[in-house]
């Protein structure tokens, strides 16, 4: 993947998943570079089979990648997306600092979440990334009301972008970063998370499965790894749920 991927968007009035469709792309073989925006999204999910809200209004965008690479390597490239993600919504915003990334794939509004990535692979007989799908979903007009969990919009702090509109500058920030790791490796984008990360020493909640863990955010490790303080150590974790004080 370099900067001058060429994307080639559909639009579509209203499906049930853009994620779905593209899964479907994927293993229909259809190249790298497919990305499919939803004005309206009928049957979305998050991480974890959570349903994502439909309003239109909002961003329901996937890309279709075909980077190669380690099949292991999947979980950096939605820390990537969140880059990328949080960079596109970013230039929409007069306060930069109100965006804020939590791990793995959260955007935050003053602490409320603005924005999610879902990030779908699928490795090959050897070992090695067959196909990447990534779903970014963004409220741009409108907050949904989750159970679990305090939400935020765009709309909230100025006018919102239209979906197309913010459907290119993520493919754009996407590309841009793609080419940054071709070039130098996963280290700058996992500077760039942290950058909008809680500062280290934020008490966090990791949750895996049914277990929780309690502790401190110690930042990242050199694979993307999560690194949480507690009982005196530092411990690696490649997957997991994090929440931070105020439950989100």
């Amino acid at each position: 993947m370099t900067l001058s991927v060429a994307w080639r968007l559909a639009v579509y009035e209203s499906l049930p998943s853009t994620a779905d469709f593209c899964r479907l792309r994927a293993e229909a073989g259809e190249p790298g570079g497919l990305a499919i925006l939803a004005r309206q999204q009928t049957a979305g999910r998050g991480t974890h089979g959570r349903p994502w809200a439909g309003a239109a209004g909002n961003l329901f965008l996937s890309a279709l990648l075909r980077p190669g690479g380690p099949a292991r390597e999947a979980s950096q490239w939605s820390l990537l997306a969140g880059v990328a993600l949080a960079e596109a919504l970013s230039a929409h915003l007069t306060d930069h600092a109100a965006l804020a990334l939590k791990w793995p794939n959260d955007v935050l509004l003053h602490g409320r979440k603005v924005a999610g990535i879902l990030a779908e692979s699928a490795a090959d007989g050897q070992g090695g990334l067959s196909w990447l799908s990534l779903g970014f979903g963004a409220n741009l007009a409108v907050a949904p009301d989750v159970p679990d969990r305090p939400t935020a919009c765009l709309a909230e702090v100025g006018t919102p972008p239209s979906p197309e509109t913010l459907a290119w500058q993520v493919l754009e920030a996407l590309a841009r970063w793609s080419g940054v790791r071709a070039r130098a490796g996963f280290a700058p984008v996992r500077a760039a998370f942290l950058a909008r990360a809680p500062a280290q020493g934020t008490p966090i909640t990791l949750r895996l499965g049914d277990r929780k863990m309690g502790g401190a955010f110690a930042g990242l490790g050199d694979d993307g790894s999560l690194l949480l303080r507690t009982g005196g150590r530092v411990h690696a974790f490649a997957a997991g749920e994090v929440t931070i004080g105020n439950g989100v």
